[in-house]
């Protein structure tokens, strides 16, 4: 059985070897976005998966479709319309230097998506399970409500639906809070991801005792806001946060907890020095939990431990895609983070 994704895919421009956006004269191109580098994550581990969105019918559109195709994604349900492809530029932050993000995507051909642009039911032939973020309803109305017409396909169908809060607060212009439209959509989700602050940001649940600027994170101070995650939205079995602490730009701290029916489990911590680039941690993460739930459905321990081994990688690889294999991520789950040469 496959998995689906659905959301926007962005041209990512990006100043070379750290530099700032007032120092560079070139950028350099690639592409990425939440939903499409939970794909790639899941077809470097085998899985089959198909990306679904809306991209111009171009030359950088067919670019597009052509590099998530050569990554083993499947681009059959990417539907072709629109003026332009979205835009995001990546200043790439070091030591105590923060990175920057700015947009450049209103008017984008999956921000304009309207609903009926996409057959779900054809979508979900031969899949069981579909994912989602935040940043997909956060972008337009029309992407909003899109997404809220999957998410109902997926219910009818029996496919189980998982999403990452993943809260911008750039994005959220049009019209509605992250509360009014999360609150409905994630009512129908089994699966939920976020990070040290989603739950607050989105629903106001915040865990206690807990300060993200500090470079502490407590991993059970979190074990609130699952629960109280799970006490808002009783169709969610599966809730997992992730646990990163900031020492610097170059240098964080990572883990993650999980929630389960209950039961709550703790990932390793692992110390990151130096970031290569820490943008797609997330989704790597997402990548590897929704792999491993699928992988191991009676180890939640072993999902929780592979996701975050996972994303823990995902910082030493440039670009929003993580270019990992299972093998590699088993590695250091395993206990081996020297890297040394592999011959």
């Amino acid at each position: 059985m496959k998995i689906v994704t659905f959301g926007e895919i962005m041209l990512r421009l990006a100043p070379p070897e750290f530099q700032r956006f007032t120092q560079t004269h070139s950028l350099e191109a690639t592409y990425g976005g939440g939903e499409a580098n939970v794909a790639v994550s899941l077809a470097n581990y085998g899985e089959e998966v198909d990306f679904a969105t809306r991209l111009p019918k171009n030359d950088l559109g067919d670019a597009c479709v052509n590099t998530l195709r050569g990554l083993g994604v499947g681009t059959r349900f990417i539907v072709r319309g629109g003026e332009r492809i979205g835009i995001y530029f990546l200043e790439t932050g070091a030591a105590q230097r923060a990175s920057k993000v700015i947009y450049d995507r209103a008017g984008s051909s999956f921000a304009t998506i309207q609903p009926g642009s996409i057959d779900w039911k054809s979508v979900f032939t031969g899949a069981d399970w579909f994912h989602w973020t935040g940043i997909t309803p956060a972008v337009s109305q029309g992407a909003a409500e899109v997404c809220r017409e999957a998410i109902l396909a997926a219910r009818e169908l029996g496919v189980t639906v998982s999403t990452d809060l993943n809260y911008r607060a750039k994005l959220w212009k049009w019209g509605k809070t992250a509360g009014e439209v999360m609150s409905d959509l994630v009512g129908m989700c089994d699966v939920a991801l976020g990070n040290e602050e989603d739950a607050e940001k989105v629903f106001g649940i915040k865990a206690p005792e807990s300060d993200v600027t500090s470079g502490k994170v407590e991993a059970d101070h979190y074990r609130y806001v699952c629960e109280q995650l799970a006490g808002r939205f009783p169709s969610l079995k599966t809730i997992s946060i992730t646990l990163r602490g900031s020492l610097s730009a170059s240098h964080n701290t990572w883990s993650g907890v999980l929630w389960r029916n209950g039961e709550f489990f703790s990932a390793p911590t692992y110390d990151i020095i130096p970031i290569i680039d820490r943008v797609g941690g997330g989704d790597s993460f997402m990548g590897g939990l929704i792999y491993g739930l699928r992988k191991y459905p009676a180890d939640p321990q072993k999902a929780l431990n592979f996701a975050t081994a996972a994303a823990c990688l995902k910082h030493s690889i440039s670009g929003d895609f993580n270019a990992v294999a299972v093998a590699e991520v088993e590695t250091l789950m395993a206990g081996d983070a020297s890297g040394r040469v592999s011959r």
